[in-house]
Order: C-alpha cells, then structure tokens, then sequence
C-alpha cells in the first residue's frame, strides 16, 4: 500500500532503517518454492497488525535503549525466519512459480517514529476514527522490476516502532500474506518478543519448520492454481487511500457470554456442534446483517444469498500432517451461506450457528479429507466477488495478548487491515479469561446501529 500524507502526518519519522539477520554463517541464499497455499494470497492485500503497549517511556530512553535493543533482537531473530527478510519472486514471462527467496543483504524495512495522537483514546474499546491508526502502520516497499523485466521482486515484510511520549508503545507489523498465514507471523511476533526480553537464542521448539518437501501435492494444485490466478490481476496491491470513511470499535464477549450463546444454540438445535468459534461469528454476523439492514445504506431482498468465509488451519490435518511449526500458508477455505431474510429474521441466530458449524463439518472433518475439492477453490470463491460476503481474520488460537517484549501485556490489538475488506478481527479476550474479543471497521452509521442490535441480541439469551 502506497503511503498517504495524511495517514503519517500526525507520526513524526525519527529513522528509517534496513535491518539484516546478524549471523554472518547465514547461506548466501534460500529459496522456498510457493505453493498453492501460498499462490492463493498472492494478490490479498497486506495484512497489518498492531500492538499497542501501555509504557510511560521518555523519547530520550525510547531512543537511545529501547529502540537499540529492539534492533539487535530482530537481527537474531531473523537469523531464524530468513523468509522475511527477503523478498517474493514474481515471474512475468517466465513459465515459471512465484517462489520466496533470501539472499546476502536482504533485510526488513524498520521505521521509527513518534506519534502525538492520544494513546488511551487510540486503545480503548470505543468507537474511533479507521484513519488515525495509519501513523502507525508500517508500508511494505514498493516493488522492484528486475534488471531484465521479466520478474517483480516483492518485499514481504515491514515494521514500525512508534512511541507516545510518556504514554506506551505502538508494534507495528505488515506482511505480504503469501509469504506467511498468522500461525507463522505470530511465531515470529513471540520469538522476536522473546529475544528482546530475554536475550540468547531461540528455543528450539519456537523456530520454523521450512521443508517444502513434506507437503504432498498429488493432485498438482501448485500448478493449478498457479495456471489460474496468474491471469487474475495486477502483480501489486493498489494504494489505500485516505479518508477511509470508517470507524472501529471492539465488542467483548464473556466467557458468560459464550456460554449462554452455546446453550441458546444447543437448546434449538441439539445436534450442532456449537464451538466457541462458531457461536461467535455467528453472532457477529447476524448483527451485521441486521445493522446494514437497520441502517438503510442499501435495499437488499429477501432472497439475497449471504456468505461467510473464514480459513482453517491444515497443518494437523493433511494426509501426511505437518509439524505446527511449518512456515508458510496452510489453510483450507470454508465457506458458510445462507439467505438475507433468515439471517435477518428472529430465528438468524440459530441459523447462522448452523450453516457455520456445517461448513466447518463439512471441510474440516469431511471423510475425504480438508483438501477434498480444493482444485476448484480459486473459481469458487472468485464467484463471490462483488457479493455480499462477511469473513474473519484472526483466531482466538493466537494470543497476541500475551507477546511481552519486555514491556508487560499488550494492552490493545488492533487488525488495520480489516479496513480493507468485510472481515471482523477475532482474538482472545485480553481481560475476561475465556472471552473474545471481535473488531469491527464499517461506517459510523452501521457500527452505531450493530452495537445497538449486538446487546440486544445478548440481551435475549
């Protein structure tokens, strides 16, 4: 995403710097094929995590030990994750794959900066403006053409430290998603925590698994998807452009919450497997719906067909599985449909909790196996372009609440990049033990109207 002047105009640049793996011994290169899990995101937009620290820190120890250390710690952490401090290899003549490569010099792009917004009103729960969080937010750089134009070379990964006078700390993380899906970005978000807290190396259990050979592929998906998805579209993600005209607010659900949405689900449906998961976004996106109808923005009949798509991880769950540690994208799509008027509806709920719980059943534990249909997934869910569609990103399995580089807690996560789609964040409560967390980026109309309708709805359980 190209830089706005107005999303960086309230975050003042101190330094802009490249950061390479420390080890000397590194191989001069490393190259990793991508494969079909890797190609279906080549053209996603960037995926943008921040990670806000309550720190009183003055710019002078910001400056002259905080940032130093943090340096220092992802120059031995990348000795570990290699991948990210290269780049992504995109042939345009060539018949060959995209492939990921790390060579001699390669780096990450490390920008420091000090920001003068107001650090409580940017973490709390309320409503806030989408644009103020983009002076933290750190831009992947632009594209290179190589010398004889027949490849791009993408870089894959970009980081910010922000400081707030007196105030806390703001981490910010950009990643190109074919390089990697949030079980290896948040892997290398712990170690380089890990690090920069305790110093030494990373312990064996926490580095990645990079063998390309262990993901079997019979049925030649890497070719198939690649065959289709390099005629999609451009190479690179178009700019984000400013105002967003969106605002983001964050609903809590109790571990309380949770619990009488199971048993509303299970009392009507005993059958269901009502998972926390499941119980959530269904909630989630029954009050969307509600809201998008309640807020009038746009008439939408009855018979509208109404999706939700998320991932599912399929490390564990391949004919051969694969270590949990696997460093690139392994996810299976699933997908959840149903009708605008029943979603809408009293009983939109339930329904929503149905189709969800079916869909995962249905993929996830299918007899044929996760992959089962998965050389028709690009035109599948190229389909869905243009409709009305609802995703997540995130996962309460990763809790990025707990990352302590040294600091303590997080005391906010915030997913910058829902502002690029339809999807809500999703991640562990940071306060109620066993709660969730969901963010929202809409319209300040839907998303006044969605928490009216979303406390109603916990109302009737």
């Amino acid at each position: 995403m190209a830089e706005n002047p107005m999303s960086a105009a309230a975050a003042a640049v101190i330094d802009r710097c490249e950061i390479q793996p420390s080890l000397e011994s590194a191989a001069a290169e490393i190259t990793l094929p991508l494969l079909h899990f890797d190609i279906t995101w080549l053209y996603f937009h960037p995926v943008q995590r921040l990670l806000f620290y309550d720190f009183p820190c003055s710019k002078p120890l910001f400056l002259e030990t905080i940032v130093p250390q943090l340096k220092q710690s992802l120059s031995q952490t990348l000795n570990h994750f290699l991948p990210l401090a290269g780049n992504i290899v995109h042939p345009l003549n060539s018949g060959g794959r995209p492939f990921s490569r790390f060579s001699v010099g390669d780096s990450v792009s490390l920008t420091v900066a000090v920001c003068d917004k107001d650090f409580n009103h940017l973490t709390g729960n309320h409503a806030r403006v989408s644009d103020e969080f983009y002076a933290c937010v750190p831009h992947l750089p632009p594209p290179k053409h190589s010398s004889s134009d027949d490849d791009v070379v993408l870089p894959v990964l970009a980081l910010q430290i922000t400081l707030f006078p007196d105030h806390g700390v703001c981490l910010g993380f950009t990643n190109h998603h074919a390089i990697a899906d949030a079980s290896s970005i948040v892997r290398f978000i712990r170690a380089w925590a890990s690090v920069n807290k305790f110093g030494g190396e990373i312990d064996e259990k926490s580095r990645p698994y990079y063998d390309r050979t262990a993901v079997e592929d019979p049925k030649g998906l890497d070719s198939i998807y690649w065959n289709l998805i390099k005629r999609s579209r451009a190479v690179e993600s178009p700019p984000i452009s400013f105002p967003l005209n969106r605002s983001r607010r964050t609903f809590i659900l109790t571990k309380d919450d949770v619990q009488k949405l199971k048993n509303f689900a299970l009392q009507k449906r005993p059958e269901m497997n009502a998972t926390s998961f499941t119980v959530a976004c269904a909630l989630v996106w029954v009050c969307l719906v509600k809201a998008e109808a309640a807020a009038a923005e746009a008439a939408v009949a009855d018979d509208e067909p109404e999706f939700f798509c998320f991932a599912a991880d399929c490390r564990g769950r391949l004919n051969a599985p694969l270590p949990a540690a696997y460093f690139g994208n392994c996810l299976a799509f699933v997908k959840a449909e149903s009708k605008h008027g029943l979603l809408k509806g009293d009983g939109g709920f339930v329904i929503a909790a149905e189709c969800t719980g079916e869909a995962i059943q249905k993929r996830v534990y299918g007899e044929k196996g996760i992959l089962f249909g998965a050389e028709n997934w690009p035109l599948e869910f190229g389909k869905l372009i243009g409709k009305r569609l609802f995703g997540v990103a995130g996962s309460p399995r990763f809790d990025l609440y707990d990352v302590d580089y040294g600091w303590g807690r997080p005391k906010k996560f915030e997913s910058a990049s829902i502002d690029g789609d339809t999807s809500m964040s999703l991640c562990k409560s940071r306060d109620f033990e066993g709660g969730l967390e969901i963010g929202l980026s809409r319209s300040e109309k839907i998303l006044n109207a969605f928490s009216a309708i979303f406390i109603q709805e916990l109302g009737k359980l």
